[in-house]
C-alpha cells in the first residue's frame, strides 16, 4: 500500500501511540496546579502541537495572569508524562504498518514530544528498534504545525519531501505534512486509529 514511497514518517501520539489518556491527565494536572482554564474541544484541536506552544496559545486565549515561566511549567508537565507514562502507553494498530515496512522503506517519527521523551515511549511500546531517525520538537526551529519536523525527517532519511507519506492523527499534523509537500494519512480513517484525548 505504501511501498512505492521512498520513506514513510511517523506521528507519535495518538498515531503510532496511544497516549491520549497520559497527556490528558498530564495537562489536567499543569493548568489546575497553574490556575489556566480547560476548555475539551480546544485543547482537542492543539492536539501535535508541543507543550510551550500549546501553553503560549492557552494563555493568550483565555488572558490569563501567569507569574510562573513557561519553561518551569512545561518541566512540570514533562516530570508527570515520565512519572505515568509506563501505565498509560501501548502501541495502535499502525505497529503493523511499521514492521511490514520495516527493512524494506526508510521510517522516521517526526513528533511535537522531545525527543528524549519520545525514545522513551517508544521503547516502552517495543517500536524502538524500527525507526532510522527520531525528529522531536527540540530538534527543530518550528515545530508543528510548521513543517519543519517532518522536513527534517525527509533530510535525515535522504528522500524527497514528494516521495514521503506522513501517517497523522490531528489536523494540525496533516497540515504540517502538506506545507511539507508530503502525502498524508489520516490514521482514523484509513487505519481507524483513534485518538482518545480530551473526547
Amino acid at each position: 500500500m505504501y511501498g512505492h514511497y521512498s520513506a514513510l514518517i511517523f506521528d507519535m501520539d495518538g498515531t503510532l501511540v496511544d497516549s491520549g489518556q497520559l497527556h490528558e491527565l498530564a495537562w489536567r494536572a499543569t493548568l489546575e496546579r497553574y490556575g489556566i482554564p480547560l476548555d475539551a474541544p480546544l485543547m482537542r484541536s492543539l492536539a501535535g502541537v508541543p507543550t510551550i506552544g500549546t501553553l503560549e496559545h492557552l494563555i493568550g486565549h483565555f488572558g490569563c495572569r501567569v507569574d510562573t515561566p513557561l519553561e518551569a511549567m512545561n518541566s512540570f508537565k514533562e516530570a508527570f508524562v515520565r512519572e505515568h507514562m509506563a501505565r498509560h502507553v501501548k502501541a495502535t494498530a499502525l505497529a503493523g504498518v511499521v514492521r511490514q515496512y520495516h527493512g524494506a522503506t526508510p521510517m522516521a517519527v517526526g513528533t511535537g514530544a522531545y525527543t528524549g521523551e519520545a525514545r522513551q515511549i517508544l521503547a516502552l511500546c517495543g517500536l524502538d528498534g524500527y525507526f532510522d531517525h527520531v525528529v522531536g520538537a527540540d530538534q527543530v526551529r518550528h515545530p508543528k504545525p510548521a513543517p519543519d519536523t517532518f522536513l527534517r525527517c525527509a533530510e535525515l532519511l535522504g528522500a524527497a519531501p514528494a516521495r514521503c507519506v506522513v501517517f497523522e492523527d490531528s489536523a494540525l499534523g496533516l497540515q504540517a505534512a502538506a506545507s511539507a509537500g508530503m502525502a498524508g494519512v489520516d490514521v482514523l480513517a484509513v487505519h481507524g486509529v483513534e485518538n482518545d484525548y480530551f473526547r
